[in-house]
């Protein structure tokens, strides 16, 4: 009689158990899925910096201080928001009281003055990752300028 050839049972359980260990260590390294979750937060800070922003634009058109040069507060039931041109100015109580921050963001720089910038990250980032989210305080009636770091360096 001729002898068949082939694997034994336990010859492909260890070949499986070796490609399972495999797949565990390797395809996280290949799978990113940090960087990509970071960069999505920061779409959705801009987002929301920027609904935010619309938010209060049409609060201050309601009352009068679209035009406004100077920083003006407006009030509301969630809390007031300091404006100028009629959009958040770019520090604690413009962009950040309007998007009231639950300490989920370090905010760094910022001032109550037209074309004023303030930066938003991680709370606790690490420095090497360079993701943030920078608003541009409105000048002379022109929108403000929201803009996130570069996604792959995240």
């Amino acid at each position: 009689m001729k002898r068949q050839g082939g694997f034994t049972l336990i010859e492909l359980v260890v070949v499986i158990v070796i490609l399972g260990i495999l797949a565990v260590t390797a395809a996280p390294r290949f799978l990113n899925l940090q960087s990509d979750a970071r960069a999505s937060s920061l779409d959705g800070l801009r987002g929301a910096m920027q609904g935010a922003a619309g938010i209060v634009y049409g609060k201050a058109a309601i009352e009068g201080q679209e035009r406004s040069n100077t920083a003006v507060t407006i009030e509301s039931d969630e809390g007031d928001v300091t404006a100028i041109f009629g959009y958040p100015t770019a520090d604690q109580n413009g962009i950040v009281a309007a998007l009231r921050d639950t300490g989920d963001w370090q905010v760094s720089g910022g001032a109550a003055t037209a074309g004023a910038t303030i930066q938003m990250t991680f709370a606790g980032a690490n420095p090497n990752w360079g993701c943030s989210v920078t608003y541009t305080a409105a000048t002379s009636g022109a929108t403000p300028v929201i803009a996130s770091s570069d996604a792959d360096a995240c």
